[in-house]
């Protein structure tokens, strides 16, 4: 909702007190609101849904606004397997302080669902089995294409021997990434948040797309989403996401994954992964319109941001490009 920004390939830092934040907020003044341009995902990896699992998942609704020697895989331009890329590696290893994402499986077939299995080693090189839960999961699984037109955040199961199974749904032909978000209970890692990932290649034949320019608010799904704030890199800033619908404000919002939004971005070019925490739990059955999120980018330059909600029982996947000053 894992937001899932610092860099974080090792550990999250605690977030900002709602009032600590404001108060920096007010020293500073008004930053300059952003209205981004929110779309529905348009590949099939990247669409709205019911059920738990996929870029589709349920919950339900007191009124209430949110407050407060790892398999490598074919790693792209600018990273490394071990090191990361120019964003400052957030998410672009597969291995980090000795937790490993292993797996037999460099390519996925194009077009169909497909399983991805994977396991997490730990540095006695044993699989990883005591995992801390994060906002309601184990771990977080996401698949994102390499020109960012495809996404899919899962929440595979963990078999009795360590093995996690992935059910994606169709791939279109490219290179993705494929990232787990996790906690170890146990061991040396006990408590360091972790992001880990390589690449897989589908095969076939697919022109990349161009990422959206940030404009102004649109559509997603019939809701109007639009999101304030202006970042810049490496330092902590507030992002809000209002969401409304024919010119009301959506007070509907269902609880996902403990909030009522969850927000994951990706640096354009190298995938760096951050994670943007919203600020509160959600206190009721039913929140909005305004979300406000802690947000700590580590690179300037643009973020596709890829925002979930739900509402009567269906999860919306909206995109924005936003841009990050340096």
């Amino acid at each position: 909702m894992s937001a899932h920004l610092p860099p974080r390939p090792s550990a999250r830092r605690p977030l900002p007190a709602p009032t600590a934040f404001a108060t920096r907020t007010a020293l500073a003044g008004a930053a300059a609101a952003l209205a981004l341009t929110l779309a529905a995902c348009g590949s099939p990896a990247a669409k709205s849904g019911a059920g738990d699992g996929h870029s589709g998942h349920s919950h339900a609704g007191a009124t209430s606004t949110t407050a407060g020697g790892a398999h490598a895989g074919h790693d792209m331009p600018g990273m490394t397997a071990t090191t990361g890329g120019p964003a400052g590696g957030a998410g672009l290893a597969s291995e980090q302080n000795g937790y490993r994402l292993t797996s037999g499986s460099d390519t996925l077939p194009a077009g169909v669902p497909a399983e991805f299995r994977f396991t997490v080693t730990g540095p006695d090189g044993a699989p990883v089995t005591a995992f801390a839960v994060e906002q309601t999961k184990r771990l977080h699984f996401y698949a994102v294409r390499a020109d960012l037109t495809g996404f899919q955040h899962l929440h595979p199961e963990m078999a009795a021997d360590g093995g996690w199974t992935a059910p994606l749904d169709a791939l279109a032909p490219g290179d993705w990434r494929l990232y787990a978000s996790f906690t170890p209970d146990s061991g040396p890692g006990k408590g360091t948040a972790l992001v880990l990932s390589r690449t897989v290649k589908v095969p076939g034949t697919a022109g990349p797309a161009p990422t959206a320019a940030a404009t102004g608010p649109a559509s997603v799904d019939g809701y109007t989403v639009t999101v304030d704030g202006a970042p810049a890199a490496g330092a902590a800033a507030e992002l809000r996401v209002t969401v409304t619908k024919d010119g009301a404000p959506v007070t509907d919002l269902q609880p996902y994954l403990e909030s009522y939004a969850h927000l994951t971005a990706f640096h354009t070019g190298d995938l760096a992964f951050a994670h943007l925490h919203p600020e509160g739990r959600a206190e009721g059955a039913t929140g909005g319109p305004t979300l406000p999120f802690h947000a700590e980018l580590p690179a300037a330059g643009d973020w596709r941001l890829f925002l979930q909600f739900r509402t009567a029982g269906v999860l919306h996947t909206a995109v924005v490009t936003l841009r990050v000053a340096g």
